[in-house]
């Protein structure tokens, strides 16, 4: 049997764990096939576009358990780790992806909320009287 890459991806409060190995293209996300867990097309696209960027959306098989977060953290999380671990796979995808964009960990985070404030930056309902 092929050795088994694994690598994490995060973003905001999601967290996958991401398992590569040589195969026919089936991408498995806690237990589901990814296109039946991510139902909007988009997030499909982004959890694909690592293995497109360097053509071999039939040559991996991925096996994904994705915690915490909204289902859109969890693909872009997912998109990470697919891309990181493609780089242990083989070095010589690491500059297309890289290129791409694929390989840079999003810093965004939820804002705290401040005293005083309603939300983050929301005020109170203003009342003249």
């Amino acid at each position: 049997m092929e050795k088994k890459k694994n690598t994490i991806g995060r973003r905001k409060e999601a967290v996958a764990r991401v398992y590569i190995n040589k195969g026919t293209g089936n991408i498995t996300v806690n237990d589901k096939d990814y296109k039946s867990y991510f139902s909007l097309i988009y997030l499909q696209n982004q959890v694909e576009l690592p293995l497109k960027t360097i053509d071999a959306l039939d040559k991996f098989d991925v096996k994904v358990n994705a915690q915490g977060g909204g289902i859109k953290g969890q693909a872009e999380a997912i998109k990470l780790g697919i891309a990181r671990g493609l780089c242990e796979v083989n070095i010589e995808f690491r500059p297309a992806l890289k290129a791409a964009g694929l390989l840079k960990r999003d810093p965004r985070g939820v804002e705290r909320k401040k005293p005083g404030k309603a939300k983050a930056r929301r005020s109170f309902q203003f009342s003249k009287r």
